[in-house]
């Protein structure tokens, strides 16, 4: 089964970046959709980003729309998610998970543990 792990979460001041991973083990992402969701305090959980596996289409969130890139990097089984000129309200736990299809937002079935995005000063 296709196993995601979430890293690269920490502290950063507002401005600031910071690049996410999601780590795939026992199937090759490259043949999975991928979204990047996010679960802030007080809120609900809101997709962030996705990023196709056909033509590598990616999508965004009109909250994080010209600061954060989602990519994808095959030969390391990885999905990034590069997130620039952060603000307090990005402050969240960040998940990744399969989707089966970008252009629909939906949620995932199961959330892994997810990385941790602090923005204070």
């Amino acid at each position: 089964q296709l196993q995601l792990v979430e890293s690269g979460g920490g502290l950063v001041q507002p401005g600031g970046s910071l690049r996410l991973s999601c780590a795939a083990s026992g199937l090759t992402l490259d043949h999975y959709n991928i979204g990047w969701f996010r679960l802030a305090p007080g809120k609900g959980h809101e997709r962030v980003s996705c990023i196709s596996s056909g033509d590598g289409s990616t999508y965004y969130a009109d909250s994080v729309k010209g600061r954060f890139t989602i990519s994808r990097d095959n030969a390391e089984n990885t999905v990034y998610l590069l997130m620039n000129s952060l603000k307090p309200e990005d402050t969240a736990v960040y998940y990744c998970a399969p989707t089966p299809f970008c252009g629909y937002d939906s949620m995932p079935a199961y959330w892994g543990q997810g990385t941790q995005v602090t923005v204070s000063s």
